[in-house]
């Protein structure tokens, strides 16, 4: 592999293993930025995904593979490679890239256990690279700025924390329950593979670990037996379909929200496309008779080292789809929508209020996502630069999340030890 970014000698250089919406997201980094990143190869089983990417980048055929261990056999010169492919694939591959020298920046989950997950940490720094996880809440304005404030110590000390994660029905109909994370055996519990960045978040505030959780929930409302009476297995062609609040037909055909991971070959248009899935595809089913086994809410209590407590909800039946915390600290409080953010001292200071609307479901996530890829970009570039999610911190995080399901399946609280690897 090459060290140009290590030498100071041109753009860091990084291969992308799976070419979806994550990996576009993070690759229009490249595009404003040519001098610092340059995308030097594809791996994605997609052709037309694998196509539009190297037409984008101008990669010849040498650069472009259709799965990693073709890549592997013969692989491009680079830094780094990213990795956003499905959770199931996330564990081989990135062990592939660290055995062979790459640095790695891998799309949250790590992996689909805590075993894999300890088992990439330690390969990491057994071969010296680094391995960062993209939890993009340690790059988003809003969520830097509660950090600053907590960490200026002006409110005194976090006493607990209610932190509430809103999946919004929509995403959950979307991915949760049509989609390709209804699982957990495919992918992961629905608490690693959408909150593994809120409890990321809140571990980044309090700087403690977890010493006892406990933790609730169940798939509550998509089951069969609640599907409504005369309903059937498609929205398209279903009578009850004009009222419900769950119909594929209003969310991908009428609204057209959630059509991004839609591929529109040559020769068709998206309604083509949109019709056929409904009709046919996995995303044109009644939630009430799908294969989802994921929750649908969840609740965990942790108690901190530090005596902190934390309440933490994933709520998935809500219109919003946003994250609301409220830190109760020795001098005051703060809590915020991630649209206002107001800080409070119990004496002797004005209310604050931080307004970030004008930022809110703006491209990017609000800009965290090209933020995250510069920190990679520039711990690969300045070697002395730490990167801000590094593989150990992420590692802690997974443990909890691991650790709240077998709570949640047990019934029992979880009295966590001092290692981060389990026995």
């Amino acid at each position: 592999m090459t060290a140009s970014a290590s030498s100071g000698a041109g753009p860091v250089t990084i291969v992308a293993i799976g070419a979806g919406n994550r990996t576009n997201k993070y690759l229009e980094y490249a595009v404003r930025h040519p001098e610092r990143l340059k995308l030097v190869g594809v791996v994605e089983l997609n052709p037309l995904r694998r196509r539009t990417v190297a037409e984008k980048f101008g990669l010849g055929a040498a650069q472009c593979f259709e799965n990693y261990d073709r890549f592997f056999e013969n692989p491009v010169p680079a830094d780094a490679v990213l990795i956003a492919t499905p959770e199931n694939m996330h564990f081989e591959p990135c062990m592939k890239a660290i055995e062979a020298g790459y640095n790695v920046l891998l799309e949250k989950p790590i992996a689909q256990t805590l075993p894999e997950c300890v088992r990439i940490a330690e390969a990491a720094r057994r071969k010296g690279v680094i391995v960062g996880v993209c939890h993009v809440l340690r790059y988003h304005p809003y969520f830097i700025k509660i950090k600053e404030i907590v960490d200026s110590g002006e409110l005194g000390e976090i006493i607990s924390i209610s932190h509430i994660a809103s999946v919004g029905l929509d995403r959950t109909t979307h991915g949760f329950v049509r989609g390709m994370w209804r699982k957990e055996e495919v992918t992961n519990p629905m608490l690693i593979s959408k909150c593994c960045h809120d409890i990321d978040f809140l571990l980044w505030l309090t700087e403690a670990r977890c010493r006892k959780l406990s933790s609730f929930g169940s798939l509550r409302w998509y089951r069969r037996e609640n599907a409504p009476a005369g309903s059937t297995e498609r929205c398209i062609d279903c009578p009850v379909e004009k009222e419900c609040p769950y119909s594929a037909v209003d969310l991908y055909y009428n609204r057209r929200d959630w059509i991004s991971n839609f591929d529109v070959p040559e020769g068709s248009t998206l309604d083509e496309v949109l019709l056929r899935e409904l009709r046919t595809g996995s995303y044109g089913r009644c939630v009430f008779r799908c294969d989802n086994d994921v929750v649908d809410h969840q609740i965990v209590s942790m108690e901190m080292d530090n005596e902190i407590t934390i309440s933490f909800s994933m709520d998935t039946f809500t219109l919003g789809d946003q994250r609301e915390t409220h830190i109760r600290l020795t001098r005051g409080e703060i809590d915020g929508d991630e649209r206002t953010l107001r800080v409070r001292r119990f004496r002797g200071g004005e209310e604050r209020i931080f307004d970030f609307s004008d930022i809110l479901g703006t491209p990017f996530h609000a800009g965290a996502d090209l933020n995250l890829i510069e920190d990679f970009v520039d711990t690969l570039s300045r070697r002395e630069h730490r990167f801000r999610t590094s593989i150990d911190r992420s590692v802690e995080s997974h443990r909890i999340c691991y650790e709240a399901e077998r709570s949640r399946l047990t019934g029992r609280t979880v009295i966590l030890g001092e290692r981060s690897d389990p026995e």
